[in-house]
């Protein structure tokens, strides 16, 4: 069974490390906060309160055992460009960080970055595969097993808030980021209610999301 490790727990790290360990898989989180660590402990398999950019720190947790690694450090680009560079350099086969911009994207692949991705930007920007459903609008796989997905509101979703929408429950999958108009909401809480044309973006496992391709057609 592959073994994931993020580091950088904010929303969408937190999410992609709970969409893993509920599909199965073993997970360390890691993060500066010690809040952040504890929110996340019981829902990842481990959870360490550790600085990413300690090459020491990444040895002893056993980084290079792991088989992918998720940089998915916040604000601070020097130590998500320290993660990669580290991660990669302990042996870690796979290493997906996320960029801010294209230039921090640029200096993330000279450093090592297996893969690079923009969840804030292009999930409301770009059209990289359309599905059958006219609801869905992008598809990005992450993994094999999971993958992140653009998809318009339904009418029947208007006027309601992501808690009585019970995305998770219904159909296993986490809300990352909603969309309205030129406006990124990426911290996207329960109350928030969905209006017309809004797009929302939405982790989870394959399986999952064909369920939602077919509630959507």
């Amino acid at each position: 069974m592959k073994q994931f490790a993020i580091i950088g727990c904010g929303r969408f790290g937190t999410s992609v490390a709970e969409t893993l360990y509920n599909m199965g898989y073993d997970v360390l989180a890691i993060d500066k906060s010690e809040e952040r660590v504890q929110e996340i402990s019981s829902k990842v398999t481990h959870a360490v309160q550790a600085d990413a950019i300690d090459e020491n720190t990444l040895r002893t947790l056993g980084i290079r055992n792991f088989d992918v690694v998720i940089v998915s450090i916040g604000s601070d680009m020097q130590a998500s460009i320290m993660a990669t560079m580290i991660a990669k350099e302990l042996g870690v086969r796979l290493v997906l960080t996320k960029a801010q911009n294209e230039l921090h994207a640029k200096v993330l692949e000279k450093t090592g970055a297996d893969r690079v991705v923009f969840p804030e930007r292009d999930m409301g920007s770009r059209v990289a595969r359309s599905l059958v459903s006219s609801n869905i609008l992008d598809f990005i796989e992450f993994a094999p097993d999971f993958s992140i997905v653009e998809v318009s509101a339904m009418k029947e979703w208007e006027g309601k808030t992501l808690q009585d929408l019970k995305l998770p429950t219904k159909f296993g999958i986490n809300v990352i980021a909603i969309k309205s108009g030129e406006m990124m909401n990426i911290s996207p809480y329960a109350d928030d209610v969905i209006k017309p044309d809004d797009i929302l973006i939405v982790i989870g496992n394959n399986d999952d999301l064909r369920k939602l391709e077919r509630k959507t057609r």
